[in-house]
């Protein structure tokens, strides 16, 4: 908390003021951040060694690894100030809208491996692991990111606590 204080004496009143309003979104996207390194690392270390050949199946057991992850972190961190779930139905919940987010990962990393042959023997290994970088952890990362932002605040967890500053309440660096 110390740390928070420092940071956040230090930053512009201006500025602050829009992380304030936008704190959900960014500790959001951090955790994303997080389950993104997680499922790279995870995807590529399995794909380069006991899943070679196999990329959907590393590709799925890397997302399923970071949706745990990821489900304590944004539980825990990212959306605290919602709830109004039990913590069954909220972690049911959230698996269903990250299994939809696996599936929306999974359709440009299968487009690229099956439909466009970008996979050894038709192109070479670099290129193979370029495509699946850039389908799988690009833009599969990205669609299913969006999705599962929309579908975190709307279904898993749609109940805000009010913490809405009052228009006249000075920003105070323990609201972050």
């Amino acid at each position: 908390m110390f740390l928070v204080q420092i940071v956040a004496a230090r930053v512009p009143k201006r500025m602050l003021s829009m992380f304030l309003r936008n704190a959900e979104l960014l500790k959001f996207l951090t955790v994303g951040g997080i389950a993104f390194v997680t499922t790279m690392a995870l995807f590529f270390g399995l794909k380069w060694t006991i899943l070679s050949g196999k990329p959907l199946t590393a590709n799925v057991v890397a997302t399923l690894i970071a949706t745990v992850l990821s489900y304590i972190l944004n539980r825990e961190w990212a959306f605290t100030a919602r709830g109004g779930r039990q913590g069954r139905h909220e972690a049911a919940l959230f698996f269903v809208v990250a299994g939809i987010g696996l599936v929306i990962t999974q359709l440009p990393l299968a487009i690229s491996s099956y439909i466009f042959q970008l996979r050894t023997p038709h192109v070479s290994v670099l290129v193979e692991n370029i495509a699946d970088f850039i389908s799988a952890t690009i833009i599969g990362t990205l669609l299913a990111t969006a999705f599962r932002w929309w579908a975190m605040r709307k279904f898993v967890f749609p109940h805000p606590v009010s913490t809405e500053l009052a228009p006249d309440e000075p920003v105070q660096s323990n609201q972050l």
